[in-house]
């Protein structure tokens, strides 16, 4: 069997060989007690000696999947192309390349569990990766980052014949619940730099199906940058609509959904100086592919097969691609994983795009879904999404109201604790493994976007049979039972009589 990632704890396996030890000449890294400075070596001083110089490791925007020469940098204020299309954040290749794979893993790995500012973050750990050139002070974080990779050993085993080498990454396990966080903390922290140099921004803004909204409001109060949040009445959980409200966002409950929410954040960010905080901005996506590396760091650096993932507005499936993307490019890893997107049936224009052989995108009128963060019917990144499957020899698969909630409970029987959201990704995962596509020795990872809390009173309702038209098969409703000694004894002698 193949080795069990480092971050997960489990005994009965053995751990991965020691990390690589740093490379000495011509790289310095210092990256335990203060910020970690690495320079590059010249000798072309008059008397021989080695000179050290900073690397020039930079990035811009460039137009999303464009041959142009149009470029922007991150210090303006922009967030689509001259022609309207999508940015992307592009890396200088080259300096980064000065530096071999062994050279990245050992850096990003020395690390890990360190809480030298702010590289003990999941995402600034990646600092030369996600936005090279802000300074230290200017970055606000909550050291998001470094989740747990959990080993789903038991739902494979009695939901996948018996499927072993099954992983959950549970971003969701982060500082306000949601792997939002992971952008959110690139995003306020660019905020936070544009702010020091006097640009025109008075606050940011963002349309919400809640999770987003949360993440934004609680890195801007950690900065005292003011937030906007607009959300769709009545379309969220109470425990994400408290989260703004509790981080003193400004929050506007409108009588839309969220591609309404999201039209008009979109006109007030064009006309007043708000900064648009939704992942139409590509600085979110930076911090969001570091969920990608972290994967690989976990596994020490093998590439797993399958990466599931649920995709609303698809600005994560191509964080991911871009993530994997890298560590190839530059030498990490030798290949990327499949990856799969999920969505919900009651939300799904990728997956109807991805059946019609990705010909002539229709947006749809996304209709509701315990699936709440992904009821989008019009994604922003629908052609990142369609890039990042055409270039990983990606699927997409759907998932039901029913089926959904169906796989929520079964994994939160053997252990876990999961989202609506994770349950159309696992539901994905079922559907594709039934069908031969995904193979029981397979590695396979899903990544789980939100913390199970966020969403109770779903959990509730499906195990109190409260769904409309719904048969929740694996509901494990309260015993109602008198207090009296032998009613107690009575009903704990059916039950230990059943599962033993």
């Amino acid at each position: 069997m193949a080795l069990t990632p480092a971050t997960t704890f489990l005994p009965k396996h053995n751990q991965p060989p020691p990390f690589h030890h740093l490379r000495s000449s011509p790289t310095t890294i210092n990256c335990t007690s203060s910020p970690p400075t690495i320079t590059t070596t010249t000798t072309n001083n008059n008397n021989g000696h080695s000179i050290p110089s900073p690397l020039p490791f930079s990035a811009k925007y460039v137009p999303f999947n464009s041959d142009t020469d149009e470029s922007y940098s991150l210090d303006e204020i922009i967030y689509r192309s001259s022609s309207g299309g999508l940015l992307d954040v592009q890396h200088d290749i080259t300096s980064l390349k000065q530096f071999d794979g062994k050279y990245w893993r050992s850096l990003f790995d020395s690390r890990v569990g360190r809480n030298a500012w702010p590289y003990g973050s999941g995402v600034w750990s990646k600092k030369e990766w996600v936005l090279p050139e802000i300074d230290n002070d200017d970055i606000v974080s909550c050291f998001e980052g470094n989740s747990n990779l959990f080993w789903a050993e038991r739902f494979g085993k009695q939901n996948l014949d018996g499927m072993n080498d099954l992983w959950v990454k549970h971003c969701g396990i982060s500082h306000t619940g949601s792997f939002k966080d992971l952008g959110m903390t690139v995003l306020v922290s660019q905020v936070n730099r544009l702010r020091k140099m006097n640009k025109p921004l008075v606050g940011v803004g963002c349309a919400s199906t809640g999770d987003t909204s949360a993440a934004l409001s609680a890195y801007c109060a950690a900065a005292g940058i003011p937030s906007i949040v607009f959300l769709p009445a009545n379309k969220i959980s109470l425990a994400q609509l408290v989260q703004p409200i509790a981080n003193g966002a400004f929050v506007l409950s409108l009588d839309t959904d969220f591609d309404g929410c999201m039209k008009l954040i979109r006109e007030i960010t064009s006309e007043l100086p708000i900064y648009l905080a939704n992942s139409l901005n590509s600085l979110r996506l930076e911090g969001q592919k570091t969920a990608a590396i972290e994967i690989l760091q976990q596994f020490n650096w093998e590439v797993p097969d399958w990466v599931i993932i649920p995709g609303g507005n698809l600005g994560n499936i191509y964080a991911f691609y871009k993530g994997f993307k890298m560590c190839q490019e530059l030498g990490l890893v030798d290949r990327i994983p499949r990856l799969v997107c999920a969505q919900s049936a009651n939300a799904n224009p990728l997956y109807l795009h991805y059946k019609s052989g990705w010909k002539n995108f229709t947006p749809v009128k996304a209709t509701t879904t315990f699936a709440s963060a992904i009821q989008i019917g019009d994604p922003v990144s629908i052609d990142r999404a369609v890039y990042a499957l055409s270039n990983s020899d990606g699927i997409v698969e759907e998932a039901t109201e029913e089926e959904l909630m169906d796989a929520m409970a079964v994994a939160d029987s053997t252990g876990m604790f999961i989202c609506p959201h994770t349950g159309v990704a696992l539901v994905a995962l079922m559907k594709l493994r039934e069908r031969g596509v995904i193979g029981k020795t397979d590695r396979t990872v899903v990544v789980s976007t939100a913390h199970g809390l966020k969403f109770t009173q779903a959990k509730i309702d499906y195990h109190s049979k409260a769904i409309e038209g719904m048969e929740s098969r694996f509901a494990n409703s309260p015993v109602e039972v008198t207090a009296e000694y032998g009613a107690v004894m009575d009903v704990l002698k059916k039950f230990l009589t059943k599962v033993s």
